[in-house]
């Protein structure tokens, strides 16, 4: 569970404990603009907004909050698109490809774990390089 309504649930628990980390699931979008898709776009950019000032608010709680933003991910959705529209959406990665699940699954471990202990209110770009062009 990430987002607010994700915070709501893990933060009195983490607090409780003394610590905890919390990874939020944003998307490139989140941090550019896409004519196209205001709403998804500013519910994205509201994720990352959420994580930043609830990273500060909880910090001192010895809270980790982070989100990650993902590009377009092979999944069923995807696979199932005509090979047209797939290779459109692979032509907007620089990298070539879309990216596995595993590899958006490594991100949000490593932000979880202690290796990513003085990460804080961070957004970590999983995208393939679509907001670098």
């Amino acid at each position: 569970m990430s987002g607010a309504f994700g915070c709501a649930y893990e933060i009195p628990e983490m607090l409780r404990r003394g610590a905890g980390a919390i990874v939020n699931m944003s998307s490139g979008a989140g941090v550019i603009g896409i004519p196209q898709t205001p709403i998804y776009d500013a519910s994205k950019h509201a994720v990352l907004g959420l994580t930043k000032s609830a990273a500060l608010g909880y910090a001192k709680s010895g809270i980790r909050i982070n989100a990650v933003a993902p590009g377009l991910v092979e999944t069923d959705m995807i696979a199932g698109q005509s090979p047209q529209f797939r290779e459109s959406l692979i032509s907007m990665h620089p990298i070539g490809r879309l990216a596995d699940p595993a590899e958006i699954a490594n991100a949000v471990v490593w932000l979880l774990s202690d290796k990513a202990s003085f990460v804080l209110g961070h957004t970590l770009l999983v995208d393939g390089g679509i907001v670098s062009r």
